[in-house]
């Protein structure tokens, strides 16, 4: 089916195919185009223009988007979407005065997380979690990233990774899945740490990659968490079984997670709400995508990424939401933009690159996805009528989207 969209206000984010990733100072330049128009083929994008060199086109549906703003749809790099429950009581913990850490050492966050996930059967779990998939579908995310990580048992990971594959096959959104069996040592294991990594590289990992259930591997590099040698022995064997790795890192302290994800070749390291000036100077000149979750921040009140230093020293950035039930309860990537604006100081234009190309490139997809260029998919954001894009972190609590498009088919 052809789709031919007139009378752009402005279409945001116009690429060449050989860029994959903006860093630095060319984060701030957001290519546009006013008064386009664009073309779709099936799931493709096949051509763009200014209205005043439209040819002759027959489609078989023409959209007008006069006064409407055209930019790719979000790609979240980092999410927990798949879960049991909920956790709100901890939330009324934290605003009673408890710590996230406090919580976690009393049974709590992901411990808490994953014994109501191993309670739950697949089914139930799949319900839960379409749910939240399909509202952030219709925020304007057109592709994502979900972890495993509240099974911590070989039944509950593998559940967990077999929910997401269900999602994969199910909805028209691009979905890759990461194991992250090292979240959290269960309670089982409180006293053989050894043990449960040997779970995890013995069993788990030969599971998973049999049964083709995840693309990259990730583990929370923090302190009382797993330690810089153990995420580098489960990063390794996660290689080993052909996943990439993605890492947790720098959330609460620095310990140098980030060196051992650059050294193993980490696609991204996410979280860096803490960053010494040696863990920014490790990331020059890699291929790693350092990766800010500012709801994460805003919603546990921790210091936010510093992305100013960062682009400062000609850095990439990626925005994520982090979307998990204990801290980040949240998918919205519109707020996600705003926040990073808001808070980290970042220019919409940065933060738009931030969110589109930068983030697809944290989940190895930007040779299709993040921006709008000839041969990649039709996943498109049309925002209602507004003055400029500013106006999309300015008015962070207002839904400013008209139409979704994923795969070149208006989401209903």
């Amino acid at each position: 089916m052809t789709t031919l969209i007139v009378n752009i206000k402005e279409l945001l984010q116009i690429r060449e195919t050989s860029i994959l990733k903006v860093s630095g100072a060319d984060m701030a330049v957001l290519p546009t185009l006013k008064n386009a128009y664009l073309l779709l083929q099936d799931d493709l994008i096949t051509d763009f223009g200014s209205m005043d060199n439209l040819p002759k086109i027959t489609a078989d549906n023409t959209i007008d988007a006069t006064g409407k703003i055209i930019l790719p749809s979000w790609c979240d790099s980092h999410t927990h979407i798949v879960y049991a429950g909920n956790r709100e009581q901890e939330f009324v913990d934290r605003i009673n005065g408890m710590t996230y850490e406090e919580i976690a050492n009393r049974g709590g966050g992901i411990l808490n997380s994953a014994k109501k996930l191993n309670e739950t059967s697949q089914e139930e779990i799949y319900e839960q979690s379409k749910a939240r998939l399909e509202e952030v579908m219709q925020l304007g995310t057109g592709a994502v990233e979900i972890k495993s990580g509240y099974g911590l048992t070989v039944e509950g990971e593998l559940k967990m990774l077999k929910v997401i594959q269900q999602l994969s096959q199910n909805y028209p959104i691009t979905i890759k899945a990461t194991f992250l069996g090292a979240h959290a040592f269960p309670i089982a294991y409180k006293d053989n740490k050894k043990g449960y990594i040997d779970c995890i590289i013995n069993e788990m990992l030969p599971e998973i990659a049999k049964n083709k259930l995840a693309d990259f591997i990730d583990v929370f590099c923090e302190t009382g968490y797993f330690t810089v040698e153990e995420t580098e022995q489960i990063m390794k064997a996660g290689i080993e079984f052909g996943l990439k790795p993605k890492i947790h890192v720098n959330q609460f302290n620095s310990i140098g997670g980030i060196q051992a994800g650059i050294k193993y070749n980490a696609l991204s390291v996410d979280h860096l709400e803490v960053m010494k000036p040696e863990d920014i100077q490790s990331l020059k000149n890699t291929e790693t995508m350092p990766v800010a979750l500012p709801s994460c921040s805003y919603f546990l009140s921790i210091p936010y990424t510093p992305a100013r230093e960062m682009i400062a020293e000609g850095l990439p950035l990626a925005l994520a939401t982090d979307y998990n039930p204990g801290s980040t309860p949240s998918g919205n990537m519109n707020f996600v933009v705003a926040t990073a604006c808001i808070k980290m100081k970042m220019t919409p234009e940065e933060a738009i690159n931030a969110a589109t190309i930068n983030g697809a490139y944290a989940i190895g997809i930007s040779n299709t996805h993040g921006s709008i260029t000839i041969g990649k998919k039709a996943n498109l954001i049309i925002t209602k009528p507004i003055p400029s894009y500013y106006q999309l972190p300015y008015a962070f609590g207002s839904n400013l989207i008209d139409t979704i498009i994923i795969n070149g088919t208006i989401l209903k």
